[in-house]
């Protein structure tokens, strides 16, 4: 969440709530937000040091929503949203927005998709008229689609076919998920992207591009009531959908016991690499765990060079050139709990992945003390003051959020609940989750080139 930012709802007609403000003595960002008649909820991070505002469109789409045999159509559509509407040429979007004196982008991810712009504070209203352009009529010729499907191709082939590490972390992902659809490349497989159609782009444009699916939300210098009327203006006119489909609510089978290896050779692979995730709860499953899992990570491998296992594995043994550990609990399906590994030149992966498995092992008996909780929770909470002090802080936090079905206490109170964490909870959650049989590890191995 908040301290790993990663990355990573609703628009239109006549103001339907009232704004909400945060109390100032607690809390992080302390936004304020309102909801539009048509569903489009805005959100507003009030920051003046600088002249200077974004606007961050969130889309209650992603990767796992993709039709069944169109896998990456949430990312193909994020590609067709750059084509702009009738009041923008095709094509020139961007183009727009540097002339504005900004700078914009786009990502799509396996829960949502989000549109951003910079600009200065004079042009917000330009860049809330586009974007409210690109929600309601976008344009989509049988030309666009042709065209990006080649790039959409040509980008998998950059991105993944020629790289071993990413090849295997599809097949890694593919095989953690026996049944839901987070098994699937957010950017899609070949054999399906040569597939897609210009109805396919229409349907899935329509279907999830209304403002009863959206986020808009505002940093910077900027008030509250300097954005509810621009956005009443723009967005306002755009009629909600008529219905939103019904969300995928697939549950990932229990894998009754079963640990899985995934292991890829490559001439093109310099390093070793070792990966083990874990299935661990997230936000939407379990309120709780969540807070514990992240400092259990922060403790293990999220606290750089002073972490254990970095320590144990990199500075005493020096068998491991780096480790980390990661894990993300804001997510719409499964968490993973992630830990990587790179052997030192001369130790074969075997020796490291018996290494971290004593070290974890050792872990588990019982080392952790209160100190070492107490420490890691405060490094945690002093990193927010670096989280807060962009000029658009708050703005992909929030916004992912609540485009993930949680809420804006749960970015808020975030400080209160990781302090609320204990040695107890810290240990129960490290039982779980590193004794659990049904994880899978990755190997990825270099093999002699030939001449």
């Amino acid at each position: 969440m908040i301290w790993r930012i990663a990355f990573s709802l609703f628009i239109c007609c006549f103001l339907l709530t009232d704004e909400f403000a945060w109390a100032e003595s607690r809390g992080v960002f302390h936004p304020k937000t309102f909801t539009l008649e048509n569903g489009l909820q805005v959100v507003v991070i009030t920051n003046p040091r600088v002249p200077i505002v974004s606007q961050t469109i969130f889309y209650k789409v992603g990767g796992m929503d993709d039709p069944d045999g169109k896998s990456g159509m949430a990312h193909f559509l994020e590609h067709l949203m750059f084509e702009g509407e009738s009041a923008v040429p095709a094509g020139k979007f961007s183009e727009v927005i540097s002339r504005l004196g900004g700078n914009q982008n786009a990502a799509t991810s396996r829960d949502l998709t989000y549109y951003y712009q910079h600009v200065p504070k004079t042009q917000l209203e330009r860049v809330i008229q586009l974007e409210a352009g690109r929600m309601s009529k976008l344009t989509i010729s049988p030309k666009h689609v042709d065209v990006e499907r080649k790039v959409v191709l040509e980008e998998r082939r950059m991105r993944i076919d020629n790289k071993p590490g990413a090849i295997l972390g599809e097949a890694t992902m593919n095989t953690f998920f026996w049944h839901h659809p987070y098994g699937r490349p957010v950017i899609g497989w070949e054999h399906e992207i040569e597939t897609y159609t210009l109805e396919d782009a229409q349907n899935f444009y329509q279907t999830w591009y209304v403002p009863n699916n959206a986020i808009a939300v505002y940093a910077g210098d900027i008030t509250v009531e300097e954005v509810r009327p621009l956005v009443q203006k723009h967005f306002g006119k755009i009629s909600k959908g008529a219905s939103l489909p019904r969300v995928k609510n697939l549950q990932e089978p229990q894998h009754r016991g079963v640990a899985q290896r995934v292991v890829l050779q490559s001439p093109l692979v310099e390093h070793a690499k070792f990966e083990r995730l874990y299935p661990a709860p997230n936000l939407l499953t379990d309120g709780k765990k969540p807070y514990a899992i992240q400092v259990l990570s922060f403790i293990l491998g999220g606290g750089g060079a002073t972490s254990y296992l970095y320590n144990a594995l990199v500075h005493e043994q020096k068998i491991a050139s780096w480790v980390g550990v990661a894990y993300d609990p804001d997510s719409r399906g499964p968490s993973v709990f992630l830990v990587a590994a790179q052997p030192t030149p001369g130790n074969k992966i075997k020796t490291l992945e018996r290494a971290i498995d004593t070290v974890l092992s050792d872990f588990l008996s019982g080392v952790l003390t209160e100190k070492d909780v107490s420490d890691a929770k405060r490094r945690m909470l002093a990193g927010l003051d670096y989280e807060k002090d962009p000029a658009f802080a708050g703005a992909r936090e929030i916004g992912s959020v609540l485009a993930m079905g949680l809420t804006i206490d749960d970015v808020e109170m975030w400080p209160d609940r990781i302090k609320a964490v204990t040695l107890k909870q810290v240990q129960q959650v490290a039982q779980e989750i590193l004794k659990n049989p049904q994880h899978v590890t990755a190997i990825l191995l270099p093999t002699k080139k030939v001449q």
